[in-house]
């Protein structure tokens, strides 16, 4: 995860990427609703021993746990666009969906993150969980609906 240490709000911003994956793979897995998974992972916080990484940006936590909850339907129709002819949402692995919709959301409803980073970011994010190729479908995926989402955008600096 690039937490660069010298910018302690960067790193707390990664931490709530990596934490908003583990809430969101937990709701899917149990069942758990929005809100009693958030309080979980804050109550797991608070009992672990304070170690190199940041606490995460409780705020930014909240809202990509809260936004993917509340507009998964519309997040899958985009990813599942977004992915090749052969793939769906639902035939993602647990932890790879989590993450392609949590990038999806954020690319959709913090356009103060500029797309490249928020793409950076997420990708960092994959290789936390993946050293196989998962990282390069989250990238590819995320490009083409940064493309399709803030396509004026991404076309600056091209």
């Amino acid at each position: 995860m690039n937490t660069a240490p010298n910018n302690p709000s960067v790193a707390k911003r990664s931490a709530a990427r990596l934490a908003a994956v583990q809430v969101l793979y937990q709701m899917e897995m149990t069942g758990t609703d929005t809100e009693r998974a958030l309080q979980d992972a804050k109550d797991r916080r608070a009992n672990e021993p304070k170690g190199r990484m940041a606490d995460p940006d409780s705020s930014l936590l909240n809202q990509v746990v809260r936004g993917v909850s509340a507009q998964m339907e519309d997040i899958d129709g985009h990813v599942g666009r977004a992915l090749s002819s052969d793939w769906t949402v639902d035939r993602l692995e647990a932890v790879l969906r989590a993450i392609i919709r949590a990038g999806a959301w954020e690319l959709s409803a913090r356009p103060q993150t500029p797309a490249r980073v928020c793409i950076s970011e997420w990708v960092d994010v994959a290789h936390a969980f993946y050293s196989g190729p998962e990282p390069g479908l989250v990238n590819a995926v995320l490009d083409r609906l940064a493309q399709t989402l803030r396509g004026g955008e991404m076309n600056k600096g091209a």
